[in-house]
């Protein structure tokens, strides 16, 4: 009995081996200790990690479970990101344990030279960690937590090849996404996450099946492989990053960021889409007083009569730049193409009408109108050192760079390449066919846009065009080409005369098939005369995709709103909560009304509209509504 004794095991212990012995296995002890601790590092089970947003919105875990860097994400408490494994392969894929770790944070905001909006927030919390693995490799994972959605991207210490990306992005069940194949100007299809192809392009948008949406984004990519994505094999929904390419990172680079955006609504995922921005580098430019953003319309003939003619309705309408399309130079064979002189004869060798870019250039610059150049891809690759200070020496404003191929790194390099070598000579740039920036428009604003989108052109369906706003225009700008006048249109000219404004892009082409001689003095062209094509203030009121959109884009004091409808049309009521209290705003309104008697059938209201209002938008089928407002005289504003 050893309370009858009155001492323990412990005791007797003691004093059998000594204090002295006793000390020794308390290390022992210890020493055991660690070594279990270390084991079970290396299953993750000790590097595990949370990091939120600022106002805890968004929380994301890290951990590593057998060897293997697994992430999750919620949002208000909700999964939105379930357990999803990181990797690179086909070396850092596994194996794995937490060699350290780092958090910051970042309180801030910006002012871009231009945007959606003219204060930009950058609130995040930051986790970087490092992983080491036999033999001596390291990995840098490095995690941002926004408010509005959490980044990832990884580094590395060594140079670094990829053949395979193995970040996952595993969804709540249920959820689905709208894809897009086709390249970068395919039509939306909304698909469950399980299905979705191959090479789905980004942004990518999800539904999720708590009612909130989500979108995947890749950001700042400048040296990389393209990031598409697709339904992972045997795995439910679940989506798998792709690379168009072998990627390889030099000593202390990272890849472009994965980013994840979170909202309540599917406007509100436009509203944030500022996000892409705030993960790009900071503007490189000092020298910006010739980056001048506005709007754009086609020379056709590829004549000097109808240059000038273009020039002078240009200059009418306030509009301050024409563009040279495809075929002033002549053949685009990358062998005989020549973006250094004009045509002299057409594709059958027949004599071309006269053209002399240098006298049209400055036929255009005596009445206000800047001249864009067209150079294909071919010839951009041939001779961009050439014609890039040449075109300068002409006293052109901008380039127009067509038919550029995406996907690997040598392609995404030399894009990189072309945006600099254009800003040394003070050229600004519209990129098209299949790029889309990845938000380097913060970084060389004189990149003011790029196509990237099946726009109007394509003629799309009503449907397609109220998906937009709500997918490919996460990711900014891009030139929908807007037509006005031409008889294939599928759509409105109500419809027409909103996506000026639902389309974002710096440089906004309009009359894109017309010349000036399809005008016969329809009024509502006053709607594209000095039409703001960037903004200090963007909102997203309503909006269900494939269904309408409405817009309302703030320039200075004034206020644009667009509002676009499907085929079966839609009647809304759009509270005016986001004008300024207290200012009465005069309103001219622009809607669809058969019974007018012009071409394109556009009726003309004015009204005076306050903050407290609720206008009633009846949207026809396909079609739109447009409206101007400013403070009226006297109303304090």
């Amino acid at each position: 009995m050893l309370a009858a004794h009155g001492e323990s095991i412990g005791t007797e212990r003691v004093r059998n081996i000594g204090c002295k012995g006793l000390v020794n296995e308390i290390r022992v002890g210890l020493l055991l200790l660690m070594v279990i601790l270390l084991v079970a590092g290396a299953h993750g089970e000790s590097a595990k990690h949370v990091l939120t947003s600022p106002h805890g919105t968004l929380s994301l875990s890290f951990s590593i479970e057998q060897g293997i860097p697994i992430y999750k994400v919620t949002r208000n408490g909700r999964p939105l990101i379930l357990a999803s494994r990181l990797g690179l392969a086909p070396t850092m894929v596994d194996g794995f344990i937490l060699a350290s770790s780092k958090e910051d944070r970042h309180r801030g905001s910006w002012k871009p030279l231009y945007a959606e909006r003219n204060v930009i927030p950058d609130n995040y919390n930051e986790l970087t960690v490092k992983l080491s693995k036999k033999p001596d490799r390291l990995l840098l994972l490095q995690f941002r937590a926004y408010d509005e959605g959490v980044a990832l991207r990884y580094g590395t210490s060594q140079e670094l090849t990829t053949d395979k990306e193995l970040t996952e992005f595993h969804l709540p069940a249920q959820s689905f996404a709208y894809e897009e194949h086709d390249g970068t100007e395919g039509e939306y299809h909304r698909t469950e996450v399980s299905e979705i192809g191959p090479q789905s392009q980004a942004p990518l948008t999800i539904a999720l099946q708590d009612g909130s949406y989500a979108a995947i984004l890749e950001a700042a990519n400048v040296n990389f492989p393209l990031m598409t994505l697709a339904s992972e094999s045997g795995k439910e929904d679940t989506l798998a990053a792709e690379l168009g390419g072998r990627g390889t990172l030099a000593v202390g680079a990272f890849t472009p960021w994965r980013l994840i955006m979170a909202a309540s609504t599917p406007g509100q995922l436009l509203e944030h889409n500022y996000i892409e921005l705030n993960l790009n580098a900071k503007q490189a430019l000092s020298d910006v007083e010739w980056i001048k953003p506005g709007t754009a319309m086609r020379e056709v003939t590829l004549s000097g009569d109808g240059a000038r003619k273009t020039i002078d309705f240009a200059a009418a309408h306030h509009i301050p730049y024409i563009l040279f399309d495809s075929g002033w130079y002549g053949t685009e064979d990358y062998t005989k193409g020549d973006a250094t002189r004009e045509r002299t004869s057409d594709a059958r060798g027949n004599p071309s009408p006269t053209l002399n870019i240098k006298d049209i250039v400055q036929y255009g610059r005596a009445h206000g109108v800047g001249v864009f150049l067209y150079i294909d891809r071919r010839q951009a690759m041939k001779q961009r050192d050439v014609v890039f200070p040449l075109y300068e020496q002409w006293g052109v404003v901008g380039v127009k760079i067509g038919f550029v191929e995406v996907g690997t790194q040598v392609n995404t390099g030399w894009i990189t390449d072309t945006v600099r070598a254009a800003a040394a000579h003070h050229l600004m740039l519209d990129i098209h066919d299949q790029y889309r920036t990845t938000g380097y428009t913060r970084t060389y604003p004189s990149l003011l846009t790029v196509e990237g989108i099946r726009g109007n052109e394509h003629f799309p369906s009503a449907e397609h065009d109220t998906t937009l706003p709500f997918t490919r225009y996460l990711a900014g700008s891009a030139d929908y080409t807007i037509c006005y006048f031409d008889k294939r249109l599928q759509n409105t000219h109500a419809h027409q005369l909103a996506m000026a404004v639902i389309s974002y892009s710096p440089l906004q082409s309009i009359f894109w098939y017309d010349k000036p001689s399809a005008y016969h003095g329809e009024p509502e062209i006053k709607w594209f005369e000095d039409l703001p094509t960037v903004w200090d203030e963007t909102r997203v009121p309503l909006g269900k995709i494939g269904k309408y959109a409405v817009e309302a884009r703030r320039s200075g004091k004034a206020w644009y709103v667009a509002a676009i409808s499907d085929s079966e049309g839609n009647t809304l009521r759009l509270p005016m909560k986001f004008l300024a209290r207290g200012v009465k705003y005069e309103a001219i309104i622009y809607t669809d009304d058969p019974h007018v008697n012009t071409a394109t059938h556009i009726a003309i209201g004015h009204r005076m509209v306050t903050s407290a209002d609720v206008l009633q938008l009846k949207l026809a089928s396909r079609g739109g509504e447009a409206i101007y407002l400013s403070p009226a005289v006297g109303s304090g504003e």
